[in-house]
């Protein structure tokens, strides 16, 4: 069979993907044979990258919004001349490889986002582009445009039905994203079979109505050209989004093609070979690629390093002619935060008045906005009660809708929790040390739970500002009392979860979070007013728990987190004035306490003192670093916050109470077990 290089290529990871999937004995082949041509016009003829160096800032997005079609990324990795191996295909899903069962973007170099859960690949690519666009705006002057890049994403039947996918679009085209170009890879195949039994809807007419740009090309196995055409159609629309319906064939050339059982499970053995037979390859070879096919990809990456040689001159160029900016920018390209921007952090003394820890995270928040430039903040159409919005702030917005400027740092997100968090992993993403923060009610953080997950497993520096953060709230009533989240969020791994107790521990909140560029913080603030604690401190929150308040030969130790920890402070006193004396620590953030050494643990939870932890949420968790807990163990309530802190049982009162029949409890046993800390 006589083929050009290009139908040859894209031949080549039809069956390739066949192979490493067979190899797995797990995955998905459908997907990646049937995609192959659009991603061959992405990555053999459109996009701009570089190899050799992957993180080559200005280079073209591309996001695989399918994670069932992952093979198909690391081949393309793979013959471009990423640092993904043959024998990484070989390994493909099994345990430390480079190409994992889902792209993961700190395992495998080339990979933007790490993407699975359908319709969070779309929504990343949504804040790639919106981060590119607040670049490109605040950076760029004319004849020196350093951020021109677009993203790509390939997105399937199973994307556009999440709800996700449906938020971030329609926020894309609120914003006028044009250089984000989706190819919907319409096979009409999902894990049940076709979409005629579930997915009907005219998916360009709901684009359309978001304020997309639509096209389509009606032979999405063959029409290299189409597509390409399509492309370059979508790059001439500046001022939409373009989503492109291509028409495939799942598992194109297999004797399954077209049905939902190639989708999940490999190829047969026999099937394999006559795949290969079919677009002209040996069927006894496995995990073939010609040489005129690495030959093609190569030159393509060639031309990618070629351009990155010619942005870091035009980047030189700049700096000399612009040399505040420039500064600017080569401290984030460098993961650098500002010199010296700790000490804007507010600190305050027992004189100054109780506040709203809500309204303390404002006031950081305006102390740091000049002062931290990557800071990109929001909310979920709850700015008023989260308090996200620094006075001097300017919306990010198309410039032609005079609501702001593509400049702007603040993002009103609507009432879309999920596509935030899932927007703001992409932003976080595009790697100028853009750290983006927004709020909503701590009740609704699982609302978008599948996007804060993926914040963590990500690695990614993703500032959660989620008040209203327990029973305190008051009469919203147990729909929005979060009594169960902060266990959650204590669960997972690689997320930092704070709860500030007061001015201090608030700011010491914002200096850890926004320090540590390895993982998440969730930061649950109160909407009641709280004091400013004696003992207190900013820098003591990076200890993550620490002693507030001790008295000499203390009987017993109180412990808690954020408006509990001044009850804690009066229960303290109430069994001071009982002949009692008791220390109180204050634990803002107890997965950094979790990682101190055991001698720092040991001196603030020492051995043979009995503990009673404090906190208005559920007590799931809390048997880890208390013998007794005051707190909830059922849904809240409705009514002003003091009534309800009466109603549970979490008051002084009740707190010096159960301290003492814990007291009592272990004088009669005669030895206070070891709490369950790891040490």
């Amino acid at each position: 069979m006589v083929q050009n290089v290009e139908q040859h290529a894209i031949n080549t990871v039809r069956v390739l993907a066949a192979d490493v999937v067979r190899g797995a004995n797990s995955g998905h082949p459908g997907a990646p044979m049937g995609c192959a041509p659009m991603a061959h016009v992405l990555f053999g003829k459109e996009m701009t990258f570089n190899p050799k160096n992957p993180k080559f800032i200005n280079r073209d997005r591309f996001v695989l919004s399918n994670g069932h079609g992952c093979a198909l990324h690391y081949i393309y990795l793979h013959l471009l001349g990423y640092d993904v191996s043959m024998e990484d295909l070989k390994q493909f899903r099994q345990v430390g490889s480079k190409t994992p069962g889902h792209p993961e973007a700190h395992d495998t170099p080339g990979i933007e986002v790490t993407t699975g859960p359908l319709g969070q690949g779309i929504s990343n690519a949504v804040g790639l582009a919106a981060a590119e666009a607040q670049l490109a705006a605040t950076y760029n002057r004319p004849g020196f445009e350093l951020f021109n890049n677009y993203t790509y994403t390939i997105l399937g039947d199973g994307c556009l039905q999440e709800g996700v996918s449906a938020e971030a679009a329609s926020l894309a085209g609120h914003w006028k994203l044009g250089k984000l170009i989706a190819l919907y890879d319409d096979n009409e195949i999902t894990i049940d079979g076709s979409t005629e039994v579930s997915f009907t809807e005219d998916v360009l007419k709901r684009f359309e109505s978001y304020g997309w740009h639509t096209l389509s090309v009606a032979d999405g196995d063959n029409d290299v050209e189409g597509i390409a055409a399509a492309v370059a159609a979508a790059k001439a629309v500046t001022d939409k989004p373009t989503i492109i319906k291509v028409k495939t064939t799942i598992g194109y050339g297999s004797l399954l093609q077209g049905e939902e059982k190639c989708h999940g499970a490999p190829l047969t053995v026999d099937d394999i070979k006559q795949v290969k037979e079919k677009f002209g390859f040996n069927p006894e070879e496995s995990y073939a690629v010609p040489k005129e096919v690495y030959e093609f990809y190569g030159a393509r990456a060639a031309a990618g390093a070629a351009a990155e040689v010619e942005w870091n001159a035009l980047l030189e160029k700049y700096v000399q002619q612009f040399p505040t900016e420039g500064a600017e920018l080569k401290r984030r390209l460098a993961g650098q935060l500002p010199e010296g921007w700790e000490a804007a952090l507010p600190r305050f003394t027992p004189a100054d008045k109780a506040v709203a820890t809500r309204k303390l995270s404002e006031g950081v928040l305006t102390a740091l906005a000049d002062k931290v430039p990557e800071l990109l903040g929001g909310s979920a159409d709850l700015t008023g009660s989260n308090l996200t919005r620094w006075k001097q702030a300017v919306d990010f917005q198309h410039p032609s809708t005079g609501l702001g400027e593509y400049s702007g740092r603040y993002f009103r997100y609507g009432v879309r929790e999920h596509a935030m968090f899932a927007i703001m992993n992409g932003l976080a993403a595009y790697g100028v040390n853009i750290v983006p923060y927004a709020g909503t009610f701590l009740n609704f953080l699982t609302y978008g739970w599948g996007a804060t997950r993926l914040s963590a497993l990500t690695h990614l520096r993703v500032i959660y500002v989620m008040t209203h953060d327990s029973i305190g709230l008051g009469e919203d009533g147990p729909t929005h009392q979060p009594i169960e989240v902060l266990a959650l969020t204590r669960a997972t791994p690689n997320i930092l979860t704070f709860r500030p107790a007061d001015g201090n521990e608030t700011s010491g909140t914002y200096l850890v979070a926004l320090s540590d560029a390895s993982r998440p913080s969730v930061v649950a603030l109160s909407r009641q007013n709280l004091p400013q604690l004696e003992g207190s401190s900013v820098e003591a929150v990076a200890k993550g728990a620490y002693v507030l308040q001790d008295a000499a030969d203390a009987k017993v130790a109180f412990i808690a987190t954020g408006s509990e920890v001044s009850l804690a402070v009066d229960a303290a006193k109430l069994l001071a004035e009982q002949g009692v004396p008791a220390r109180v620590v204050s634990m803002p953030c107890s997965e950094l306490f979790d990682e101190q050494s055991v001698e720092y643990r040991k001196s603030v939870l020492p051995a043979g003192l009995p503990v009673v932890s404090v906190e208005a949420l559920g007590t799931f968790g809390w048997e880890k670093y208390s013998h007794a807990q005051v707190g909830m163990t059922s849904f809240g309530a409705s009514g002003p916050a003091g009534q309800l802190y009466k109603k549970f049982g979490i008051t002084a009162e009740a707190a010096a109470a159960k301290a003492q029949a814990v007291i009592a409890h272990y004088a009669k046993a005669g030895y206070v077990p070891e709490l369950g800390v790891e040490f």
